[in-house]
């Protein structure tokens, strides 16, 4: 009907339309920004929160409640300050919008007024365009509202959106590959984090680990031996070089086929919230008969403690594990690595928690677990790898001494140095 009165009006009331959203731009970006920050801090917030909560016996032992008090309140004023700001930009809003749209009918009628004086327009007409503008002013406090809303939304989902367009891992491409009875090869891999590619953390990596073999890497914490392990399990792809079972690439190997193959034993002995039925059969499609489960507790020495517990295999062990000992949560994970009978076997100080007696135990049930499969051995305790086929000693990101226990002592002046500080210690 607008149009039909008269189209010189409309086409003005159709340009100033997107020249008051130009106008209302910086606006908008502020409330972006605005919620943008209130993501991060109240993100920041929940961190501090759960962490707290999930370390409160270090909290308790460190007498640090007052510190975490503390900067919790730090961050809890942050979070009150961004509300505030919040609050203005919504108070601030709609108001500006309105005097922004009202500017904008002032200006149309002003222009109505001008046809009116040159003739090209009559009053009436003028009224008649003004009564079905004002039917349109009615919606202008939602539309303040939704530029209001959209604002703070397209500040607070940025850092949602930013993880929706990483890629996720490909579960399915690639071919399956049976790994047992096959050399892997690890050749002149170089890797540096995405984030710091300037940072090389690893430097020309090259070795080899034939079927059945147990294959051992000492050196200092921070050399980056659990890098290699984690370049095996392909939660990171090298910069350089190629990682091989015999002349197949890792990457060519289907993911899921691949992982199933692979057991980990890792020195965090990682525990999630639920039953230790849940937690041995943690990521496995098959069903298991009880009895399944009691076999492989025993091999790992841990069915002695598991039936003296109340509720046996459905005992709760908590969040984190936090209800059982480091000892037990070791001994179930090497329980869950017997139960997943992996063709590739990796072990990250998976006896570091135990005390002597349950070490020599879990040392006799891994050398059964280890038959008749590749094995890969994380040790600091050197005395638990004096048997292995192949020693790598790795520092500072680069192999600078390989073969057996002794061809070392022989030749690796480090190697030697540890050796005799950690049997100083055990004769001491």
């Amino acid at each position: 009907m607008m149009i039909r009165m008269d189209w010189h009006m409309t086409l003005a009331m159709v340009i100033a339309v997107p020249v008051v959203v130009i106008l209302m731009v910086p606006v908008m970006a502020f409330g972006t920004k605005v919620g943008h920050i209130r993501q991060d801090a109240l993100a920041l917030f929940n961190g501090i929160v759960s962490e707290t909560l999930s370390e409160i016996r270090l909290v308790k032992t460190s007498n640090a409640e007052n510190q975490a008090q503390e900067h919790a309140d730090n961050e809890i004023n942050r979070l009150f300050k961004i509300g505030k700001k919040e609050a203005i930009f919504d108070a601030a809003m709609q108001p500006i919008m309105m005097m922004v749209f009202m500017s904008m009918i002032f200006g149309l009628l002003a222009y109505g007024i001008h046809r009116i004086a040159i003739g090209a327009m009559e009053i009436g007409t003028l009224m008649s365009f003004l009564m079905y503008l004002f039917n349109l002013i009615g919606a202008m406090p939602i539309i303040a509202t939704l530029f209001s809303e959209m604002a703070k939304v397209s500040g607070s989902t940025r850092r949602v959106e930013e993880l929706l367009e990483e890629e996720p891992e490909d579960f399915n491409r690639g071919e399956t590959l049976d790994l047992a009875d096959k050399n892997l090869k690890v050749e002149h891999v170089d890797f540096a984090y995405a984030d710091t590619p300037e940072e090389t953390v690893l430097k020309d990596i090259s070795f080899e680990a034939k079927p059945n073999q147990v294959i051992a890497f000492a050196g200092p914490s921070g050399g980056g031996k659990s890098t290699i392990f984690s370049l095996l399990e392909r939660f990171y792809e090298p910069t350089h070089g190629e990682i091989k079972f015999d002349d197949t690439n890792i990457q060519d190997i289907q993911l899921t086929n691949y992982r199933q193959q692979i057991g980990f034993v890792s020195q965090d002995s990682a525990m999630m919230a639920g039953t230790i039925r849940d937690n041995l059969t943690y990521g496995l499609d098959d069903t298991f008969e009880d009895s399944q489960l009691w076999k492989v507790l025993e091999l790992a020495f841990a069915k002695k403690f598991v039936e003296e517990m109340p509720k046996q295999l459905d005992t709760e062990v908590g969040e984190r594990g936090v209800k059982i000992s480091g000892g037990q949560r070791q001994r179930i994970a090497i329980a869950r690595a017997f139960l997943r009978n992996p063709k590739i076997l990796m072990l990250d100080e998976a006896t570091a928690s135990l005390d002597s007696e349950s070490e020599m135990k879990v040392q006799d049930a891994l050398a059964n677990l280890m038959k008749g499969r590749t094995t890969l051995v994380i040790a600091h305790r050197l005395s638990t790898i004096v048997d292995s086929d192949q020693i790598y000693f790795v520092e500072n990101g680069q192999i600078t001494g390989s073969g057996t226990h002794q061809e070392l002592v022989d030749s690796h002046q480090m190697y030697a140095k540890y050796v005799n500080e950690q049997f100083k210690v055990a004769a001491g």
